[in-house]
């Protein structure tokens, strides 16, 4: 399983491409914390109105809201919800969060994020390298922070 936060969703949402997260990541959930943050940003006028209907909402259970109390003291309820879940059923969260995947890698999480993202579509042959550094490019255009300003850098090279 893997659990997409706000940051991921949203920087796919400002170049309206949700559907490379759905081709990349089929099985990706998320909480409702994170759809509680996308849609405030939605309502809000810093988000497009996008369709997520196809993205799965995990409820967390009594073990995870334990875990999310102590989480949310150091993250947004978006990155917390979804390392809390990551805590208790050891799957990975998707977040540029910086604070988020310092608190999960310091538990031991496997943590990705946009470039990850990416990546993967790169990889997988559902992107030219060009086709995804221009959709990081936007990503930059629209506030994502990336690292790097090509996948190139980070070694990515084209599928099959």
């Amino acid at each position: 399983m893997i659990l997409l936060d706000t940051t991921v969703l949203s920087n796919f949402a400002h170049i309206e491409r949700l559907d490379l997260l759905r081709l990349a990541l089929s099985d990706a959930m998320t909480t409702p914390h994170v759809v509680a943050e996308f849609r405030r940003g939605v309502a809000s006028g810093r988000l497009p109105t996008c369709d997520c209907g196809w993205l799965e909402v995990v409820e967390l259970t009594p073990s995870e809201e334990s875990s999310l109390t102590h989480v949310r003291l150091v993250l947004d309820d978006g990155e917390a919800s979804c390392i809390a879940v990551a805590l208790e059923r050891e799957t990975s969260p998707f977040t540029d969060d910086l604070d988020a995947r310092r608190y999960a890698q310091r538990h031991g999480i496997c943590v990705s994020g946009t470039l990850g993202v990416l990546s993967l579509l790169v990889e997988g042959g559902h992107l030219t390298m060009a086709e995804a550094d221009d959709c990081l490019e936007r990503m930059i255009a629209h506030g994502y922070r990336s690292p790097v300003r090509s996948l190139a850098d980070l070694g990515v090279t084209a599928g099959e």
